[in-house]
């Protein structure tokens, strides 16, 4: 008996999750790893090494890209299906705080760098223009016009603070709140959205094949892998790339 077809039935929310969190930890260990072994005497003194690693370390930064239109996606549909929006801006709040140490030794240049700004601060902004739009809209969607007012504002604070993609993270997270309605649109906006950093609008190939269901219940996963993984990455390149005999 031939074996039966099982028919793709689209891709979960804590798939994308994870294809988030992957190709996420390969930016940053391009970030951080593979920029430690340029910089290792053994490779930055070897042209045909160290032009191996430049080409792994572009390809490492591209496919990262794809991550954060993806996290922007999963912060609009966590808006629309929580419970308790206010944990949820608190719960946001919280781990921007925590991971902004791990962020600033892993990909800057110290314990602490006030000019620069984790991701979590970029998607709790995000969150609270979210809030406002839906606070002006929620009597008379004929005010959608006026919620240029908290998306400006987002956006300006997002800038002035200098979060990770800020204004235009904000802006991202906007659009794809107001084209909810339609997921060909929606995914059309975030890819012009994030047109300008080539290949991120590939990154709505699999939003597009979301399917609408939670599937596993991932919900920590990411808000303790986001600072666990930048420690751990500035372990590897602080401690264990400069000791290899490479």
């Amino acid at each position: 008996m031939a074996d039966r077809i099982v028919p793709f039935r689209g891709i979960s929310g804590s798939t994308l999750k994870l294809i988030a969190i992957v190709t996420m930890f390969i930016d940053h260990t391009g970030a951080t790893v593979i920029r430690a072994i340029q910089q290792h005497p053994a490779v930055a003194s070897a042209p045909a090494l160290r032009a191996l690693w430049q080409q792994i370390y572009n390809i490492s930064r591209d496919i990262g890209r794809i991550a954060f239109p993806i996290f922007c996606f999963l912060l609009v549909e966590g808006f629309l299906h929580t419970k308790d929006v206010k944990k949820y801006a608190w719960r946001l709040f919280l781990f921007a705080l925590i991971s902004e140490i791990p962020f600033d030794i892993a990909l800057k240049r110290g314990w602490y760098d006030p000019g620069k700004q984790n991701v979590y601060f970029t998607l709790f902004i995000g969150l609270l223009v979210l809030i406002g739009i839906r606070w002006i809209t929620a009597n008379d969607t004929r005010n959608l016009f006026l919620s240029v007012i908290p998306i400006a504002i987002g956006m300006y604070v997002a800038l002035k603070i200098d979060t990770d993609y800020n204004y235009k993270g904000v802006f991202l997270i906007a659009i794809l709140y107001l084209m909810r309605y339609s997921r060909l649109y929606q995914c059309i906006g975030g890819a012009a959205a994030t047109a300008w950093e080539v290949p991120a609008p590939l990154a709505y190939i699999p939003v597009y094949l979301y399917n609408g269901k939670r599937g596993l219940r991932l919900k920590y996963v990411f808000y303790w892998f986001y600072p666990a993984h930048l420690l751990l990455l500035y372990a590897l390149k602080t401690y264990v790339i400069p000791a290899l005999p490479l």
